[in-house]
C-alpha cells in the first residue's frame, strides 16, 4: 500500500487533501513532526482515511493534534474522531467554536523544546496564528498567513488568488488576513520574532512547500504586502 505521507525532511511530513472554496481547490496540508521521543505532533487536522491513519501511527505516538489559527475547524471533528486519545491544541474559542474541549496551543508543551519552538502571529483578535519551527530541519510551519500556488494553477484558482487572496504572485500574504490586522505596529513585532529564526523551508497551510529561500521570500511577500 503506498502510503499517503510525503517525506519533507528527517523527522518531517506532509499529508495534502482537497478543499474546495467558491469553486477552487485551496488544499489542506496537514504536517506531522516527530520528536526525538518518537512521539507526533500533527499541525492540522484533515479527513484522515483509514490509510491516512495507519501510516502515521506507523511514525510513531500520536500526541498533539494542533489548530495554527481559530478558524480552522473545518476537519477539527474529523481529526477528533482519528485520534480521540491525543491532546488537542487550539487558540482561544476554538472549543467554543467545534463543542469538545481544548487546550491553548501557547505556551506549547515542554517536550517540545528545543526542536520545535512556537511563536503568535498578532493577527485580528479572533483569527491570530500560531507559527512553528521545526528546528532539526530548519522549517518554518505556517497555517493561514501566506499561500503558495504555483504558475500552472487552473484558470479559475488563479482568478481567485488575483481576485481575493494574494493578487498575480503565486506566493504571498492572502488579503483575507491582511484587511483584518488592526494593530499594525503589534503585527510587525511579531513578524520580527518569527523572522528572527532560523529557517529555510516553508509548509504553509494551502499550497505548496517553499523548499529553499524561504526567509527572503517571506520577507518579500510581507513587503509587497505593506510590512
Amino acid at each position: 500500500m503506498k502510503t499517503p505521507l510525503t517525506p519533507i525532511a528527517e523527522n518531517l511530513w506532509l499529508l495534502a487533501y482537497p478543499l474546495t472554496i467558491l469553486g477552487a481547490d485551496l488544499r489542506r496540508n496537514v504536517t506531522v513532526i516527530r520528536l526525538a521521543s518518537g512521539r507526533l505532533i500533527l499541525h492540522s487536522s484533515g479527513p484522515f482515511a483509514a490509510p491516512d491513519i495507519a501510516a502515521i501511527r506507523a511514525l510513531g505516538q500520536p500526541a498533539w493534534l494542533l489548530e495554527g489559527i481559530l478558524r480552522h475547524d473545518t476537519y477539527a471533528h474529523e481529526g477528533r474522531a482519528a485520534f480521540p486519545e491525543v491532546e488537542y491544541l487550539a487558540p482561544d474559542g476554538f472549543s467554543a467554536a467545534v463543542g469538545f474541549p481544548t487546550r491553548p496551543v501557547l505556551p506549547p508543551p515542554a517536550e517540545w523544546a528545543p526542536e520545535v519552538l512556537t511563536a503568535e502571529l498578532a493577527l485580528a483578535p479572533f483569527a491570530r496564528e500560531i507559527a512553528l519551527l521545526h528546528v532539526p530541519s530548519r522549517t518554518l510551519i505556517l497555517t493561514e498567513v501566506v499561500f503558495n500556488f504555483p504558475g500552472d494553477r487552473s484558470l479559475w484558482l488563479g482568478t481567485l488568488l488575483s481576485v481575493v487572496l494574494i493578487g498575480s504572485r503565486h506566493f504571498g500574504m492572502s488579503r483575507a488576513v491582511k484587511f483584518t490586522i488592526k494593530d499594525r505596529a503589534a503585527f510587525a513585532a511579531s513578524l520580527q520574532q518569527i523572522m528572527a529564526w532560523d529557517f529555510d523551508r516553508i509548509i504553509v497551510g494551502h499550497g505548496d512547500v517553499i523548499e529553499s529561500g524561504g526567509k527572503e521570500k517571506l520577507r518579500a511577500a510581507f513587503a509587497a504586502a505593506g510590512f
